[in-house]
């Protein structure tokens, strides 16, 4: 009787150690990690990756590792809704991501009905967080601010050049083209075109045609890099010797592949390298010495998972929506890209954006560099 009294209580005790040695919090990872886009899915991938090894290795969040699920929209809207349904199943309890606005904003949806609190490292739409929802986060800015500083740059540098405006017709490239467009007109700048393409289309001469006849200089590109490279390309080929100016959706040196030389003197709106920032020099590192390197969105994706981890920490506990207020009323968080705070919106209180030009480096190769 005492032997079997004795195995049921060492019985009880590996049940109950076993559980605490392999509690978990699961946390999604959602973003195009094939396709177009994939090379930005790589980046909130590797981000939340290196920073869920860093969190685990100081004790997890509130004694629990952070398991990263992974989740592949193929920047498809459709697609984003089928993985935030699959986060739920799974029982993941926040996600880093997803890259497009018109991803996140849908999927944004079924994570506020189910729990979910969601941090987005790219999504740049307004409407993202303008609809009052208790789950919507970013660490990065919004196309509003990022079109302001570009309408008043091309209203500084380029108030005598014919402008178009084109756009990609999504809820981020439409969104960020309308809002530069709007700070331009606002200074006195009117485009002569306004257009929209295809997103995946690979001839794009009719466009180039009529901004040739336009007298066009310089072309406000609304949309991502992978129709950015082929535009430019495109214009030099046939030669229209004007300028291509977008925002953050071209910050990847994928670019330069696609472009070639034509991608030289190129203009693009990005907050301040983050990769300088003194407060991400070990994770830089950590990065390069695995052979990848953190430009554009990585190190945001770090911080999202970093804040998840402080403001949990904070509230004293892994629920989401303890989590979601201790984001807007604990802050502001030391993050790898620089102290982060949030208003009731969702929105950080410190955006930043400013110029930078695509041009050849030392090592030879085109990467962006801050004006």
């Amino acid at each position: 009787m005492k032997k079997l009294l004795l195995s049921a209580v060492a019985l009880t005790a590996m049940v109950a150690y076993g559980g605490s040695a392999w509690a978990e919090v699961l946390v999604g990872v959602g973003g195009p990690l094939t396709g177009p886009n994939a090379a930005f899915g790589a980046q909130l991938q590797k981000g939340a990756e290196q920073a869920a090894a860093d969190i685990n290795a100081a004790g997890g969040i509130n004694g629990e590792q952070i398991k990263i699920v992974l989740g592949d929209d193929v920047s498809d809207a459709k697609q984003g809704v089928s993985v935030a349904n699959k986060f739920v199943a799974d029982g993941v309890k926040f996600v880093i991501g997803h890259f497009n606005s018109g991803v996140s904003i849908p999927a944004s949806e079924v994570y506020a009905e189910n729990g979910i609190l969601q941090i987005t490292p790219a999504s740049t739409n307004p409407q993202y967080t303008e609809r009052g929802m208790w789950n919507t986060f970013r660490v990065c800015g919004r196309d509003d601010q990022q079109g302001e500083v570009a309408g008043a740059y091309i209203a500084d540098k380029f108030k005598d050049t014919k402008v178009a405006v084109v756009h990609d017709k999504t809820p981020y490239g439409q969104g960020l083209a309308d809002e530069t467009k709007k700070a331009m007109n606002a200074a006195g700048v009117t485009e002569v075109l306004y257009e929209g393409i295809t997103p995946g289309d690979k001839d794009y001469s009719a466009l180039i045609a009529k901004m040739k006849e336009a007298g066009v200089g310089l072309v406000y590109f609304g949309g991502l890099h992978t129709e950015a490279g082929l535009i430019m390309r495109q214009m030099a080929d046939q030669g229209l010797k004007a300028t291509l100016m977008s925002g953050d959706g071209i910050t990847s040196n994928e670019l330069a592949s696609i472009a070639g030389d034509a991608v030289n003197g190129t203009l693009m709106t990005f907050p301040p390298d983050p990769r300088k920032n003194a407060a991400a020099a070990d994770a830089v590192k950590k990065f390069r010495d695995a052979g990848f390197e953190p430009e554009a969105y990585t190190l945001y994706s770090y911080a999202a998972l970093q804040v998840i981890a402080e403001a949990a920490k904070k509230a004293g506990t892994n629920d989401s929506e303890a989590v979601a207020a201790a984001l807007k009323e604990k802050g502001p968080y030391a993050t790898v890209i620089g102290e982060l705070g949030w208003n009731e919106k969702g929105d950080i209180t410190r955006p930043d954006y400013v110029m930078y030009t695509w041009k050849k480096g030392e090592d030879g190769k085109y990467s962006y560099f801050q004006d």
